[in-house]
């Protein structure tokens, strides 16, 4: 009833929500209801997230940390003793099952079901119900938001169904075989969503693909088991061992997954990364980096570390990070710096090309308010911002937002010449 009882509370709060939104459509409250839906939404798909994960990373530890010859009972697999929050701790992980399953069992599932909840509706509040100026960009590809929409839900459908399929083929056996060809496949979505989306939205969808696939494991495969070995043990019925080693492998491919996505939750405030030529190369990179940093730990949980796995990892990141710089010819484009540029001539097109979105009174048909708090209404602001200014609209070109305003190369080279002439206020 419990249960019920919030189904039914979400179900009002989402009608609700809905009707309010119809009749402030196209009104000064429209911004801020989704500003304020973004902000509750973020702070939820946070909070799970970090149960979801943190319960991760600690199961794997205590799996990859367990004493499994010192003086263990034959029914356990392994046993830890710990020390936290001034208290000591002992726990016991059985082979198979206990004798008699305990009444009070807690299953680890709900944080894996809310922190992708939340985050799908995280996708539909800032990218798909703004589809035309968050997720798509007409230089990419021009296709209908509707569209947009069904293809980036539909990747994650697919997305699954490959993953799946290759769990459960004789590939799974062979770690490495398996690592590398599902590398290469997510490497495959990441082209493929760079081909579709605006850079930001594709590591976005990135991100929530391999939080599909996250998902998926636990309702599909973990949980299941899960359940399957508590009814054999109530009933005293003989336990199928593949069930658990099944679900401890895709738990260990989720323990793999997090930091990639962790990367990629953060990735948008970073157009060094998403604003690169090739932005799916960068992506594909980084989480391979990652991966091996999170690789490293587990086997230092083992006690099985090498000593190159993670300064290799370091040292690839770090080559990324370089590979991913902007050329030195950046700084000498081809528009001449020989004439003097005025503060004039850079508010001119600030105020003709940002200031809709960036500024106090924003203008803009999505943003209600100057995003991040950017805001360009005065000289003096161009100027506090030029280092920002630089990154985002002479180098990464990552601002305008898609360039939905059209700022031309001729005025990035302007305001690229202004800055390197020492950004003068005259």
């Amino acid at each position: 009833m419990q249960g019920f009882s919030y189904l039914l509370i979400l179900l009002t709060v989402i009608y609700v929500l809905a009707v309010f939104y119809i009749l402030i459509k196209g009104t000064p409250w429209e911004g801020h209801l989704m500003e304020w839906l973004n902000i509750v939404v973020r702070l939820m798909h946070i909070t799970f997230g970090i149960a979801w994960i943190g319960a991760s990373f600690y199961f794997v530890f205590l799996e990859n940390a367990l004493n499994r010859t010192d003086n263990v009972r034959e029914e356990l697999a392994g046993n830890l003793w710990a020390v936290h929050g001034g208290g000591f701790y002992y726990l016991e992980k059985y082979k198979l099952a206990p004798k008699e399953i305990p009444r009070d069992l807690h299953w680890f599932k709900y944080e894996a079901y809310f922190t992708w909840l939340s985050g799908f509706s995280l996708l539909f509040v800032v990218y798909y119900f703004n589809a035309g100026s968050m997720l798509l960009d007409p230089k990419v590809l021009d296709v209908a938001p509707l569209t947009g929409v069904a293809i980036g839900v539909g990747s994650f459908i697919v997305a699954w169904l490959i993953y799946d399929l290759l769990c459960k083929s004789p590939l799974v056996k062979n770690m490495t075989a398996f690592s590398l060809l599902g590398f290469l496949v997510i490497v495959g979505f990441a082209f493929f969503y760079c081909q579709v989306f605006s850079a930001r939205a594709a590591y976005i969808h990135f991100g929530a693909m391999l939080g599909t696939l996250m998902v998926g494991n636990v309702f599909f495969t973990i949980i299941p088991a899960q359940k399957a070995m508590v009814k054999a043990a109530t009933l005293g019925q003989p336990l199928d061992p593949t069930l658990g080693k099944n679900a401890l492998t895709r738990s260990l491919h989720n323990n793999y997954f997090t930091l990639p996505v962790l990367f990629v939750m953060v990735s948008n405030h970073f157009p060094s990364t998403f604003g690169h030529s090739q932005p799916w190369l960068i992506l594909a990179a980084i989480s391979l980096g990652v991966a091996g940093v999170k690789h490293w730990l587990n086997l230092r949980e083992k006690k099985q570390a090498t000593t190159w796995i993670l300064p290799a990892s370091v040292v690839f990141l770090l080559a990324v990070a370089f590979v991913s710089a902007p050329p030195q010819a950046a700084s000498t484009g081809a528009a001449a710096c020989t004439p003097n540029v005025s503060i004039a001539q850079v508010n001119a097109i600030v105020q003709n090309r940002c200031v809709r979105c960036h500024s106090s009174n924003p203008t803009d048909e999505v943003f209600k308010s100057a995003p991040n708090g950017v805001k360009y209404d005065t000289p003096e602001d161009i100027i506090r911002l030029q280092d920002k200014i630089m990154q985002r609209v002479v180098v990464t070109k990552t601002m305008p937002q898609n360039n939905k305003t059209n700022m031309t190369q001729e005025e990035r080279d302007l305001i690229r010449c202004w800055i390197e002439q020492g950004a003068p206020n005259k």
